[in-house]
């Protein structure tokens, strides 16, 4: 091995890795698992089904007893649990997600009509960027929850016989005025509205009969007629408009995925294949996938929430009584598995390249995220990087280190500093993604697949 390569540090691609035929195969099918899921999980609803269905198959039960247990809440977060060969008290495995992705959610009255339409009003999730949503295709997904309490599951326009959903974009003949406009003027948030419908009711033989807003009538008959709901159910629903249809492969070669929801579902995705993949670990290992994390990590079902610690704590008293909860969390490790930001090719001035992730090189670590001189910032230490850096390079794993843009220049945040708050050494790990927040993000196979291995090595570690 010559001076420079036993001194100098440059982050290996993953292609050059993976090159069996063995590998190829494995990332062809991994990558084709990875798609159906992004398409059948438009919500964290959703993903909790799937995950739920997955893990029930592979013998987990909802019993905190038993030496693999689950727990969910509110059907949107859920804690995943696999005994080790050691006690609790030395420590665990812990990889952590979250299930919800920037959205559109319609408000609580939503409905109304407008110059022969009828539209839907909404209100965004999570940080957009307002101008993505105009003039694509969407499709509606929620839960209605009726007075006497009967839930009714909605879902409009991901089949390819069903109609689809679309705000309106204005006409470049008439926009000399907006296009002056700074992008954060131009696009205002409460003209987000859907498009859903055009045709009228049937007015009645009476006066009296002919509705005010005929259009808007249609579109509640037809409503009413398919789901058995009225406008006052709605008081009670979480509505969400997503893009509509399946993820894709890009690009000549399929070597990239494109779809909604890729962060933070994509790590979902690799942290439970290595969960349903490492069965006879050391250490205990725990799952988490959360909710509201592109808010704040709010609510009771955001990384905020006690419901991760009632869970640790049921865990402790059935599988060592006796044990501190205190000191079984000091002993924890854990993956705060998020995606990070990919260098774009047209937008190189935001990221500085020697600290920036980079599609197709595995997994990328951010030791800290956070703004401007790291606030908000989960600050991972130096010797649990080693041993992360000493697991993954004798697994022949690639992976790299980055930040999030250059400094002073924006910012993030993920739930790995609720997570720290039990001493428990935190570090943020995900695929690079291209295009992140919007309807259509990008991610490389080969690190879906590098990702993967990587969770894997660290479950059973």
């Amino acid at each position: 091995m010559s001076k420079k390569d036993t001194l100098e540090y440059e982050p290996k691609s993953a292609w050059e890795v993976y090159t069996s035929k063995k590998d190829l195969k494995a990332m062809d099918a991994m990558a084709k698992s990875y798609v159906e899921f992004l398409s059948e999980c438009k919500t964290e609803r959703l993903v909790m089904d799937y995950v739920r269905a997955k893990v029930e198959k592979a013998g987990f039960v909802d019993d905190l007893r038993a030496p693999q247990a689950l727990r969910f809440n509110r059907n949107k977060t859920c804690f995943l649990a696999r005994k080790g060969k050691r006690p609790l008290s030395e420590g665990f495995r812990l990889l952590g997600a979250h299930a919800d992705c920037p959205r559109l959610d319609l408000k609580q009255r939503p409905f109304y009509e407008d110059t022969d339409l009828a539209l839907a009003k909404t209100h965004y999730y999570g940080g957009i960027r307002k101008y993505h949503w105009l003039a694509m295709q969407l499709a509606l997904h929620g839960t209605v929850v009726k007075k006497d309490g009967t839930e009714v599951t909605v879902c409009i326009g991901e089949e390819p016989g069903e109609p689809i959903f679309t705000i309106t974009d204005l006409l470049p003949h008439l926009a000399y005025k907006e296009v002056t406009k700074k992008v954060s003027d131009a696009f205002e948030a409460e003209k987000l509205n859907i498009i859903m419908g055009h045709s009228p009711s049937l007015p009645g033989k009476k006066d009296e009969d002919k509705a005010k807003d005929p259009v808007k009538l249609r579109m509640l008959e037809l409503l009413n007629e398919k789901y058995g709901i009225t406008e006052a159910d709605f008081l009670s629903a979480e509505m969400q408009a997503v893009p509509a249809g399946p993820a894709r492969f890009v690009g000549v070669d399929e070597a990239i995925i494109g779809s909604y929801g890729q962060d933070d579902r994509s790590s979902v995705f690799c942290a439970l294949e290595a969960l349903l993949a490492e069965t006879e670990p050391e250490y205990a290992q725990i799952v988490l996938f959360w909710d509201k994390e592109e808010i704040g990590s709010e609510g009771a079902t955001g990384a905020k929430s006690l419901f991760f610690e009632y869970c640790m704590e049921e865990l402790v008293d059935a599988w060592e009584p006796g044990a501190r909860l205190s000191k079984v969390m000091m002993n924890g490790s854990a993956l705060s598995a998020d995606v990070s930001a990919a260098m774009d090719p047209d937008h190189k001035d935001v990221y500085e390249p020697l600290n920036a992730a980079r599609m197709g090189y595995g997994p990328c670590f951010n030791k800290f995220t956070g703004h401007r001189g790291k606030v908000g910032a989960n600050d991972a230490h130096p010797d649990f990087i080693g041993w992360l850096r000493r697991i993954f390079d004798d697994a022949g794993i690639p992976w790299h280190m980055s930040e999030l843009g250059k400094v002073d220049m924006g910012g993030g945040g993920t739930v790995a500093k609720f997570l720290a708050v039990y001493g428990m050494d935190v570090i943020d790990v995900g695929v690079p993604v291209l295009s992140m927040h919007s309807p259509f993000e990008l991610s490389s196979k080969v690190d879906i697949y590098a990702c993967t291995k990587a969770f894997r090595e660290f479950l059973k570690n």
